[in-house]
């Protein structure tokens, strides 16, 4: 993509949410379970309690950039928030979509996978 920089906090998170959930699946089809299972184990990874502890275990690790990425996404207005997690968590969570979308629009896999080996190690969900 062109200029990623350009696109809104709202579009970098509706593909960041798809990436992160593809990376979380991607995982969790190691384990070899039935379908049912595994949809179970990644819902507990795509939410947003899950994301905002995820981020947590990341912001030490990124560059003053990659935080300005995720502060756009964490400020963006929302119209909702999901009764399974306080206003700060789905911020945050948006934050992380945001940052994940962004480094696959722009061609950043290494990174979105490094950053996303770090919270698979570390995560207790």
């Amino acid at each position: 993509m062109d200029n990623v920089n350009l696109l809104s906090p709202s579009v970098l998170a509706f593909v960041g949410d798809a990436v992160y959930g593809l990376l979380v699946r991607t995982r969790l089809a190691e384990i070899n379970r039935s379908s049912g299972d595994l949809h179970a184990l990644s819902v507990k990874y795509v939410s947003a309690t899950a994301q905002a502890e995820a981020f947590s275990l990341i912001e030490g690790e990124l560059s003053e950039k990659e935080l300005s990425i995720f502060r756009r996404g964490r400020n963006f207005h929302t119209g909702n928030t999901p009764k399974s997690a306080t206003g700060g968590q789905y911020h945050t969570a948006t934050g992380l979509e945001c940052l994940f979308g962004f480094f696959h629009l722009s061609g950043q896999t290494d990174r979105e996978k490094q950053l996303f080996e770090i919270i698979w190690k570390n995560q207790t969900v």
